[in-house]
């Protein structure tokens, strides 16, 4: 039979449309596929930082790949906390926009790479430029 008959109404549109059809899927720790990458990719490039100058006190290279496993764990386990904490109540699309605005801000240079040269970054007082008589 399909729809049930109760869901379309008399002017035939659908009365029930789930509202979070286009959202991504939570995977872990309150994060999205997306920034569960971001925040493995940021997590795994420390750990190489801190890897490799380890590795070479240590005169053994399997430091390297063990403190990326290590900051990975533990990136993605303390990062999913901290911005599921920030992200609770906000729109989708705030972590982006949070992205773009910090970069807009502190890298005016690379911000058309990110699309945060269309962002308004100016704060203070807007004027009309209108006058009272």
């Amino acid at each position: 039979m399909g729809m049930a008959e109760h869901d379309i109404r008399p002017d035939g549109t659908v009365a029930f449309l789930p509202h979070r059809l286009n959202r991504h899927p939570v995977v872990v720790r309150g994060l999205t596929a997306d920034e569960l990458w971001v925040c493995a990719g940021l997590s795994g490039a420390a750990g190489f930082a801190i890897g490799v100058p380890l590795a070479l006190l240590a005169a053994s290279i399997a430091v390297v790949p063990t403190a990326i496993v290590l900051a990975i764990a533990v990136g993605v386990f303390v990062g999913g906390g901290v911005l599921r904490r920030h992200k609770r109540g906000r729109p989708d699309t705030w972590l982006y926009r949070q992205m773009q605005w910090w970069i807009a801000r502190h890298q005016p240079a690379l911000a058309w790479l990110f699309g945060g040269d269309g962002l308004v970054i100016r704060s203070g007082w807007w004027c009309t430029r209108r006058t009272t008589t």
